[in-house]
């Protein structure tokens, strides 16, 4: 069995999670959990893939020294459009803004850098992976997708010198055709979905994620009565289809 969580925030006002709660959070699934980038190697009892949305500046400033003091791998997706190089702004501005005017504000860094990607993709505690080059819902009229899947996982790959291999969908909004283009250029793709995977194969082809923002408590996500919710909606996908 798979476990695979979404995050986006600490100490944000929207998509977030206290920071003394999530540090516990970390803390328990170090000593529950065996945290796994994506791999069609057999799984060991206990796998979990821990997923960031976004990018935004506050992974590095507060996410990245928790992975490292639990020894946690984690994957983060990001939105090339909205990636400075470097950045001389201070913590105040870049953490000064409300989640809605994050993207908007980009300029002003409020996601992580090339050069604190780089950093982190080095420590082997980070993988960096897509979420679209421009955080789109991929099913509105006119997207280019294209550009979406092809120029992200480039940008990426050249900055970064990295392969990327993982997709996360932007709202976690797909449909089959759209799923059928993205596996042509990637291993494995992530949606929102609140279900566990027997393995990283996912759920007809796409690893649904748990929900893990606005934890009440450090371990209430893997409380048995909400891993048999986990584990019905799974049996239900999987019959029905995503």
């Amino acid at each position: 069995m798979l476990i695979s969580m979404m995050y986006h925030h600490v100490g944000s006002d929207r998509c977030s999670n206290d920071l003394e709660v999530f540090e516990q959070h970390l803390e328990y699934i170090s000593k529950n959990f065996i945290p796994l980038f994506p791999t069609f190697e057999e799984l060991p009892k206990k796998a979990i893939c821990l997923v960031f949305d976004d990018g935004y500046y506050d992974f590095y400033k507060f996410i990245y020294p928790l992975l490292k003091k639990y020894n946690l791998r984690a994957l983060l997706a990001v939105t090339p459009k909205f990636i400075l190089d470097d950045t001389d702004k201070d913590d105040v501005t870049r953490l000064g803004f409300e989640h809605n005017d994050l993207f908007k504000e980009y300029e002003n860094a409020t996601f992580c850098t090339y050069k604190e990607l780089t950093e982190m993709h080095k420590s082997g505690y980070v993988q960096v992976v897509s979420h679209s080059y421009s955080h789109k819902n991929l099913l509105e009229n006119n997207v280019d997708l294209k550009e979406e899947l092809l120029k992200s996982k480039e940008m990426i790959e050249q900055k970064l010198d990295t392969k990327v291999e993982s997709f996360v969908y932007p709202f976690g909004k797909y449909n089959q055709e759209i799923l059928d283009e993205t596996m042509k250029h990637y291993k494995y793709s992530f949606r929102i979905g609140n279900a566990l995977n027997k393995d990283f194969h996912g759920i007809n082809g796409v690893i649904y994620r748990i929900d893990g923002d606005f934890l009440k408590s450090p371990n209430e996500i893997f409380h048995f009565k909400n891993m048999l919710k986990f584990r019905f909606k799974a049996y239900i996908k999987q019959i029905v289809g995503n």
